[in-house]
């Protein structure tokens, strides 16, 4: 299983941005400070986020980003869904005939990855934006 920076980045943007946005709308400056992540980064993921309405702008000079969803309502899997990130264990599509071996059956462990596959998913599902964002306090930049 293999999950991108893209996918990372975007649950820790998103958790920083929800432990202060009940106070102001964040910037991406400040996210990109107390995340170490690039800010040119950070606009791609957002406008993705934006997009997809996980997150809204809000403009002016004390303007930033703030969450359009409450943070129970935000799961993982529609971050990743959102910055076009694909959480799998095997290459192959599920209704393909065509195994990931590039052969015309799916390799012998096939089942079990699959498996895997649905566990790892069915986790990021359950697990919500407020999951993360509980008892993790830091002062704001």
């Amino acid at each position: 299983m293999k999950l991108t920076s893209k996918g990372r980045y975007a649950v820790m943007a998103l958790v920083d941005l929800a432990r202060f946005d009940n106070i102001s709308p964040v910037s991406l400056r400040d996210i990109s400070l107390r995340q170490g992540i690039s800010l040119d980064y950070l606009e791609q993921i957002f406008s993705k986020l934006r997009k997809k309405e996980i997150v809204k702008s809000v403009r002016g000079t004390q303007g930033g980003y703030v969450l359009n969803k409450k943070t129970k309502e935000i799961k993982l899997t529609i971050i990743f869904d959102a910055v076009d990130e694909k959480v799998k264990t095997v290459q192959c599509k599920k209704e393909s005939k065509k195994g990931c071996n590039g052969k015309l059956t799916k390799c012998v462990t096939h089942n079990l990855w699959d498996d895997l596959d649905k566990h790892i998913n069915n986790f990021f599902e359950q697990k919500s934006l407020e999951d993360l964002v509980k008892n993790n306090i830091e002062k704001r930049i």
